[in-house]
């Protein structure tokens, strides 16, 4: 059985009580709460897996206006035809389309606007320059929020032609077909 003790007991002061064994039951949801709250998908860019082979990854900020963020914490966005380019040594978001937020009024954002992408100087340099390279290009992924910011998944990513994609396929129901008979036995 717990006892409880008041905090004053503890050297604490507060005059709450809480249980010996442990933090209060509060504080456990809590954390399970932040936890939950810690990433957010807010739009995934699904047909980019399929048309590109993903040859790395970043997460990055983006730069965004309050009826941006807003209009994103609804779930509104696509990513699909939206890229990755750098200019003046800055990484932009080009094409993501963010529709406006309909109680901003007067205040509201243009839906096809480039952001800035939030990167550090030696990510550029590292990351996007690699863009430059034969065929590759900088495709977002996902977009999300984590701890309350947004935050973009860029993927430097090389086209694949049609009987790449073919084969892909192939592949995949192979594999379905295989976990399909071991889970039949």
């Amino acid at each position: 059985m717990r006892r409880l003790s008041a905090s004053r007991l503890n050297g604490r002061g507060r005059g709450k009580r809480q249980l010996e064994d442990g933090p209060t039951a509060k504080s456990k949801k809590k954390k399970a709460d932040r936890e939950h709250d810690n990433e957010r998908m807010i739009a995934n860019n699904r047909k980019a897996r399929h048309e590109y082979d993903v040859l790395e990854t970043l997460e990055c900020g983006l730069v965004l206006r309050g009826s941006e963020v807003k209009s994103l914490r609804v779930g509104h966005c696509s990513l699909e035809e939206s890229y990755g380019r750098v200019r003046n040594d800055e990484v932009w978001l080009v094409g993501c389309d963010i529709p406006e937020y309909k109680e901003a009024s007067y205040l509201n954002h243009d839906p096809q606007r480039s952001r800035k992408i939030l990167m550090h100087k030696r990510e550029i340099i590292k990351f996007a320059s690699k863009a430059y390279q034969k065929g590759l290009t900088l495709v977002p992924l996902k977009m999300y929020f984590k701890e309350g910011k947004v935050k973009v998944l860029l993927g430097i990513c090389r086209g694949r032609q049609l009987h790449d994609k073919r084969n892909v396929m192939k592949k995949k129901t192979a594999e379905r077909e295989m976990q399909r008979a071991l889970r039949r036995r």
